[in-house]
């Protein structure tokens, strides 16, 4: 903490007029793309937590899970406490060096991309996560022109999230909010395997 109080106080004011300054100039509203990106771990919560801010305003949501296949996470089960609010679709077959079949893990993205383009076209959802929709994209299983095409036509209140590692520029460029998760430390490196309520 700053030892001069009033130098301290001269900051703090200098922060709130920036702050009140970028609240005043921003004057309208819009359905976001945002894109949570990065090695680190925590993507897919992010996403999941901006969903939870959703359902909470009273917003359906739909979920798109490319990549991950079968394996139970506790996300599903939390969120299906909200009824027909929630839409949740499993699409993936699992990561590549488990399913080690690129043909059908492309045939899998092509599926779920088909749904995700009736979602993005629905009028009753306010949001839709495509969890790991990145990770398709960066695997060349899904045509990244199309997948851009989508979201630069889609409704203009719709908040559209995606999750993966690796977003290209274009994607990025094409988003709204773009938060890059480095990861510093991860137990797994320590021996520490996946525990519930980190991992799963």
């Amino acid at each position: 903490m700053d030892s001069d109080p009033e130098a301290y106080q001269r900051k703090v004011e200098k922060i709130r007029e920036s702050y009140e300054q970028r609240k005043a100039a921003a004057d309208r509203e819009k359905g976001l793309i945002v894109v949570f990106t990065g090695t680190g771990k925590g993507k897919s919560t992010a996403a999941f937590g901006m969903a939870l801010r959703a359902l909470q305003h009273g917003m359906k949501i739909a979920v798109v899970q490319y990549v991950k296949g079968a394996i139970e996470t506790a996300e599903t089960g939390a969120f299906a406490r909200y009824g027909e609010q929630v839409e949740w679709h499993r699409m993936g077959e699992g990561f590549s060096w488990i399913t080690q079949d690129p043909e059908r893990d492309r045939q899998a993205a092509d599926r779920a991309w088909a749904l995700t383009q009736q979602l993005l076209a629905r009028e009753d959802l306010g949001m839709v996560v495509l969890d790991e929709i990145i990770v398709s994209l960066r695997l060349k299983q899904l045509d990244p022109a199309s997948v851009l095409a989508a979201l630069a036509s889609k409704r203009e209140d719709l908040h559209v999230v995606l999750t993966g590692r690796g977003a290209t520029e274009e994607l990025i460029a094409a988003a709204d909010l773009v938060t890059e998760m480095k990861m510093i430390k991860h137990p797994y490196r320590a021996g520490i395997r996946a525990q519930a309520g980190i991992e799963f």
